[in-house]
């Protein structure tokens, strides 16, 4: 499990592409702070596993189902992308739960600025506007962010100048494509739901058991 908080951006060194996978070799500061063979590792907010290390980088395999699902088809060498470990058990919980399984892929609709911010508009696929919440949290590119606005099928992040500084996202454009996470805890909630409800699950349940709460 990731918290979406970027510890370094890495550069793809090489990419390696067969008929069932593609290898990516990365490189990263990282490589010397502890990755090892085997570990879980998010480029992108996509969780790959490091099958081999290096002095300057590690290796990535990524299956044509990654490849169909997430922006990691469109990297070419050189490609700058954001890299985080998986959380530790000791480690401080400094985002939000992320998965490293990417729901779908948005398109940035719009950059503006914002005072010293700037505000991203993105726009993803209808079916997953649900899992979206006013002030909830995203992943865009691995990255821990919060909704400010949304309507139908687009909403807006506000991305400060820190982010902009330690993530690539201050290098996207209008009409990039970026990974995209919607939070755990509300499809899991939606499972919960479906799967209750010949077993007299509703909403009000989750309200009277302390499991939601609101007015």
């Amino acid at each position: 499990m990731f918290t979406g908080i970027i510890e370094d951006i890495g550069s793809i060194l090489s990419i390696k592409k067969s008929s069932g996978k593609w290898e990516f070799f990365i490189k990263t500061a990282l490589a010397k702070a502890g990755i090892r063979e085997g570990d879980s590792v998010a480029i992108d907010g996509v969780c790959l596993t490091a099958t081999a290390i290096t002095g300057d980088g590690f290796v990535a395999d990524a299956s044509l189902e990654t490849l169909k699902v997430t922006t990691l088809a469109e990297k070419k060498t050189g490609t700058r992308v954001n890299i985080e470990r998986a959380m530790g058990a000791d480690g401080r919980f400094g985002g939000h739960f992320v998965m490293g399984h990417v729901d779908c892929i948005g398109t940035i609709v719009d950059i503006r600025k914002a005072g010293d911010s700037q505000r991203f508009s993105v726009e993803i696929p209808l079916d997953f506007a649900r899992y979206i919440v006013k002030k909830g949290s995203i992943a865009i590119d691995g990255i821990s962010l919060t909704v400010n606005e949304q309507r139908h099928n687009i909403f807006t992040v506000n991305i400060i100048p820190f982010t902009t500084s330690k993530t690539t996202i201050g290098e996207k454009n209008p009409g990039d494509k970026v990974n995209i996470e919607t939070d755990i805890i509300g499809k899991y909630i939606e499972s919960f739901l479906i799967k209750g409800k010949n077993k007299g699950v509703d909403l009000d349940f989750l309200y009277r058991h302390g499991y939601v709460k609101g007015e």
